[in-house]
């Protein structure tokens, strides 16, 4: 699995991990509220992702929340697993250093 480097800048290298773990968090938040046919909750989520990633450096974070808040607009259950998926394995590869 290839790692993904991050330049963040030096002033929100404290707030990283916590913005990190709460992304993680928002999976499973997406996770319970799928099955349940929120798509409200999803879409709000994705919403609140494709403005905060980009802010901390993580434009992949942004993009992929854009996707989900679109396709739970058009309640695309497939499209918001397949990003989820995708969220997952950029979380699961992402590390990030001072700029």
């Amino acid at each position: 699995m290839e790692r993904l480097i991050v330049k963040v800048d030096q002033d929100l290298l404290d707030l990283i991990p916590g913005f990190l773990k709460n992304k993680k968090n928002d999976i499973n938040k997406i996770k319970t509220a799928l099955p349940l046919g929120d798509y409200e909750t999803v879409r709000v989520t994705g919403h609140n992702m494709k403005g905060s990633g980009a802010g901390y450096g993580f434009l992949e974070i942004s993009e992929i929340g854009a996707g989900i808040e679109t396709a739970a607009g058009k309640q695309d259950h497939e499209q918001i697993i397949y990003l989820l998926n995708q969220l997952t394995d950029y979380l699961d590869r992402v590390s990030f250093e001072p700029e």
